[in-house]
């Protein structure tokens, strides 16, 4: 009982810090081992600050699952109103009316999304009223085509209020702040309701127990410091010195802190943790880097915002108009912001970890609600995974980083929401490390890494952990830090820490990949604007440092790297905009052409008769190229989420093993082989 407690109290002092509703205090994070909830219904929800948001930044993610018949809750915090003005290309005279505009853009998502179900754009929707928590009421429409079904809420919230032009950043922050909604045209509400923080949190906090979603998807609650001139950073629509709009800031937010008191609540008085993913989608940040779909999924992405914009020529049937006229046609295309010409990843990762255990099943460690979990192979080889166990650790951003060590024991490393305060409340974010006691066994304790940053500002632009354990027994690891280059901290061969440092070199991407050559020396490799940026040993053991002078051609996202047969690397990418591979050496010197076509990142392996390489198509489906050029596609079971992972097995040959939409781990043998 005295271990019991000392537990639960030291989660009480790690847990994160959201401020409850004023009729309560903090809610500490349980300890590990809570039960977790495991429908396997498959459900998307995807929380926005202005419509059209999703069809920006969100996709193609959400089509491959709405494809698929993954049902598709969306919900628009804003009413996306600004000044009320649904500029005409062509004409200055536009009046403001911002409840003719907010309907005009809810009409374009329904456009949008008709189309994206197979109907006609101007299928009509069921529009209703639903009943949130306070008794506040929302406009919901909902359509349907077969197996697939896609709900639109639109809580409304003003953009802007009286002396709080950024109106949501102010209610984010300020204790005292009510928001009153907007009651769009032809909305079947007809009443405004007014929102504090609490009421805000309280309301998305409901709406994830009414659906219960698997997947949920938000913007990015930590953008990147950008430091723009005054004239640039308006035209872009910056907040200033970062590279999002201040309304995709608070709402992401807003999110994440209804999703730790969300999985608070699920867990109080014994119950068990919802089984959810989430990705955070970076806004406005695609301005600054290489854009990164090729022009198959650019024109089928762009294409969903054609019917958003609409057209005042267009006979809908909504009296506040037929789109956002400001968007759609080619205008998209056009936008030198470029936003529709990426899709990236706030916490982009590997896939998940996986580690073979002692009896020889395997074990796949991720994040779900929010927390470590592990899933263990039925039987070896089965390819069938158990309940997921729960580790704690959280509330943790998405992805784990993770590396064996020689004796077999495990380590994963998360990025963790220390804090996050709302009310002008402490924002903090920590590296974490969970350490195996022994080989398949349990774990000890969470050990905080800290942060490689001053100040709680600069500490929320961590990227994901990654790591790479050498043979002289050292771990390295490495996280994308503030000023959008690399920090490293090393554990020595007997477990102690050494401190953090500023690796050096330019500006990069997150996702970094990690890994160690034949020799013993460690490499890191992530995308900057102009080439593949390297950071390696001179021998083993010496400190890690910056490679200006490797002329490695541009990626637009993370570089996968394996080992070649005789000791040296390999990478392996997409060149911006480019669906074919990117095949070179550390050094520059080009590898053989391998073939490939798709989008978004890699991975590789090495295999006895050369590399395993695993990617999405062109319609985001996983598919396998062998060493002998064969070419494999994944065309039944869960459709998958972000990133897989190879991993090589003599029984079983190569497996691919992702999550899928249904927050359960997926496994894929395009080649089985047996020992013989």
């Amino acid at each position: 009982m005295l271990a019991s407690a000392a537990a639960v109290a030291l989660a009480a002092v790690a847990g994160c810090s959201v401020p409850a509703p004023r009729r309560g205090g903090p809610t500490a994070d349980p300890a590990p081992g809570i039960p977790i909830t495991s429908s396997r219904r498959a459900q998307l929800m995807q929380i926005a600050a202005h419509p059209d948001d999703d069809l920006y930044f969100m996709n193609p993610d959400s089509q491959r699952m709405v494809d698929a018949g993954v049902p598709l809750v969306s919900i628009y915090v804003t009413a996306g109103e600004h000044d009320g003005k649904n500029h005409i290309p062509g004409r200055k005279d536009t009046p403001a009316d911002k409840a003719a505009y907010s309907s005009a853009r809810h009409q374009g998502l329904r456009q949008a999304y008709a189309t994206m179900l197979g109907l006609d754009t101007f299928t009509r929707w069921h529009k209703g009223v639903i009943t949130l928590r306070g008794d506040r009421r929302a406009e919901i429409n909902t359509l349907t085509n077969g197996n697939r079904r896609v709900e639109l809420i639109f809580l409304n919230l003003s953009m802007h209020a009286p002396r709080r032009w950024m109106a949501l950043p102010s209610l984010w922050k300020d204790r005292a702040l009510g928001l009153r909604t907007v009651v769009a045209d032809d909305s079947p509400v007809r009443k405004a309701d007014t929102y504090d923080y609490d009421a805000l949190v309280d309301v998305l906090v409901g709406l994830m127990e009414r659906y219960q979603p698997t997947v949920i998807h938000t913007l990015d609650p930590d953008p990147d410091i950008q430091d723009s001139d005054e004239q640039t950073r308006k035209k872009d629509s910056e907040q200033r010195g970062y590279s999002d709009h201040a309304d995709h800031t608070a709402v992401a937010s807003f999110s994440w802190a209804a999703m730790v008191r969300w999985v608070a609540d699920a867990t109080k008085d014994g119950g068990a943790i919802p089984a959810f993913v989430t990705t955070s989608f970076r806004g406005y940040y695609n301005r600054h880097w290489p854009k990164n779909l090729p022009e198959p999924v650019l024109k089928e992405k762009a294409a969903h915002l054609v019917p958003y914009g609409g057209d005042p020529s267009w006979q809908c049937g909504n009296s506040g108009g037929c789109g956002d006229y400001n968007v759609g046609g080619i205008r998209p295309l056009t936008n030198k912001k470029g936003w529709v010409r990426a899709t990236h990843y706030r916490y982009p990762g590997a896939g998940p970890v996986v580690a073979t255990e002692p009896d020889g099943r395997l074990a796949v460690y991720g994040v779900l609600g929010l927390r470590a979990v592990r899933w263990r192979e039925t039987e070896p080889g089965s390819g069938q995974w158990g309940e997921p166990g729960d580790l704690g650790g959280g509330p943790l951003a998405p992805g784990l980083g993770g590396v064996t060590l020689k004796d077999g024991r495990q380590l994963l490393f998360g990025l963790r929401f220390a804090a996050l305060g709302g009310h002008g409340g402490p924002n903090k974010r920590e590296i974490v490390l969970l350490e195996q006691r022994a080989p398949g066994g349990p774990f000890l304790a969470w050990t905080g890494l800290g942060n490689p940053e001053r100040g709680d500002d600069r500490g929320r632009r961590l990227g994901v952990p990654v790591a790479a354990a050498t043979p002289d027994g050292r771990v390295h690891l490495f996280v994308r830090n503030a000023d959008k280059g690399v920090s490293g901290r090393v554990r020595e061969a007997d477990g102690t820490w050494g401190p953090w440092l500023d690796l050096g070199g330019a500006e990069v991407q997150d996702g970094l990949s990690a890994a160690v050559d034949g020799t013993g020396r460690v490499h890191l490799f992530a995308a900057g604007r102009e080439s593949v940026h390297h950071w390696t040993q001179d021998a083993p053991g010496g400190p890690v440092t910056s490679r200006a002078g490797d002329a490695l051609p541009v990626s637009g996202g993370p570089v996968a790297v394996t080992a070649t047969r005789d000791g040296g690397l390999a990478l392996y990418y997409r060149a911006p905009t480019r669906k074919d591979l990117t095949a070179v050496r550390p050094d520059g010197t080009a590898l053989p052409r391998v073939t490939l076509d798709g989008y978004g990142p890699v991975a590789a392996t090495a295999g006895p008769q050369g590399p395993v390489l695993l990617g999405k198509d062109l319609r985001g489906r996983i598919q396998i190229r062998t060493p002998a050029g064969r070419l494999t596609t994944r065309t039944q079971g869960a459709v998958a989420l972000e990133s897989a992972t190879l991993h090589a097995t003599g029984r079983h040959g190569t497996l691919a093993i992702g999550l899928g939409a249904d927050a359960h781990p997926w496994t894929w043998t395009p080649e089985p082989r047996t020992e013989g």
